[in-house]
Order: C-alpha cells, then sequence, then structure tokens
C-alpha cells in the first residue's frame, strides 16, 4: 500500500504544471468533449506506465543492491533538480491528426508520445525499482496521472490562475530529494 500510495502523491505532485497537464488544458478548450479526452489520458497513460514499471522491475533484476541504491538515489535527487525547470507545450504536441483519430484517439497518442522521457515515465521506472510492488506503483502512478490531469480537463484555466504551480514544484523537489537520501542513506540507518 506504501508503493501505491507514494506512487500516486510523487506523480499528482510532479504533473502540476507539466506538458501534459498543459496538453490536457489544449485538448479541452480545443474539443470540450471532456469524456473522451479523459479517457485518452487513462488508457494511454496505463501503457505507458506498465512498459515503465516493466522497465523498473526489471532493472532490479540486473543490478546489484548496492548499486541500485546509488541510481535510485541519484535519480530521485536529479528528479528533484528536474522539478524546478517548467515545462512547456510545444505548438505542435496537441496533434493534428484529431480529425482522423477522433478526439480519444488523438488524446490517446498525444499523451502517450508526450509521456516518453517525461518526468513521471521516468518516476515511475524509479519507484517500480524502488518497491517490490510492480502493480501497485503503476496504479499509483496511473491515479497521480488522472487526479493532476482530469480536474484540468473540466475546471481549465480556472485551476492554472489558483494553484501556485511554482510552490507545487518546490514540494515535489523536496520529496524527490528526501526520496533519494532516503535511498542512499538505507545501508547507513540498517
Amino acid at each position: 500500500m506504501e508503493a501505491f500510495l507514494v506512487s500516486a502523491s510523487i506523480v499528482a505532485l510532479a504533473e502540476m504544471g507539466d506538458k501534459t497537464q498543459l496538453l490536457s488544458l489544449v485538448l479541452a478548450a480545443r474539443y470540450q468533449r471532456p469524456w473522451p479526452i479523459a479517457l485518452g489520458i487513462l488508457v494511454a497513460t496505463l501503457f505507458n506506465h506498465v512498459l515503465a514499471g516493466a522497465v523498473g522491475a526489471w532493472v532490479t533484476t540486473v543490478l546489484g543492491p548496492q548499486t541500485l541504491r546509488w541510481v535510485l538515489g541519484l535519480s530521485f535527487i536529479a528528479m528533484a533538480v528536474w522539478m524546478l525547470i517548467p515545462d512547456k507545450l510545444d505548438d505542435d504536441e496537441a496533434g493534428a491528426a484529431a480529425p482522423r483519430l477522433g478526439v480519444f484517439g488523438a488524446t490517446a497518442l498525444a499523451f502517450f508520445l508526450a509521456e516518453m522521457g517525461d518526468k513521471t515515465q521516468v518516476a515511475t521506472v524509479m519507484l517500480a525499482a524502488q518497491y517490490d510492488a510492480y502493480l501497485w506503483v503503476v496504479a499509483g502512478t496511473t491515479l497521480g496521472m488522472m487526479l493532476a490531469n482530469a480536474p484540468v480537463i473540466w475546471l481549465g484555466e480556472r485551476i492554472t490562475r489558483r494553484v501556485p504551480i511554482r510552490a507545487v514544484h518546490l514540494v515535489s523537489a523536496v520529496i524527490f530529494l528526501a526520496l533519494g537520501v532516503m535511498a542512499l542513506m538505507a545501508p547507513a540507518l540498517a
């Protein structure tokens, strides 16, 4: 359960102000059809996070415990720094193929592509490597993604005007930093 709660919390915070959250806003404003957009986000996120979680679980079979500890610790610290760099949505990422694919298809494709190499995908890999609970991590990161993006679909700009994105990024950075330090110090504390 810890893997689920930590994964959901980290990804929900990491998604605030992320390019996929901006993509949610663009798609909602462009198509004004929240349900197909939300379903597209869910399907793309599940597919992406299942793959990322599998990579994370696989890494634990390849790396020894000491190497894994250092990789995870330094990766979480790198994520803390990355959280302080704001994302921007490229103008062409919303997907010109929407009329052919429909709102659901355009959303699913755009989200899957936008998540490749994104903070939340990297976080999913690291969390799956840290916790021996692959399905709980995937469920948690997917829930975190939906918690951050679904309200944007329905509430849009009202949220972005009221939520201090910089503060959310700072809190996320502190959490990632704490996880990194804990991973690096785990053997010293045992």
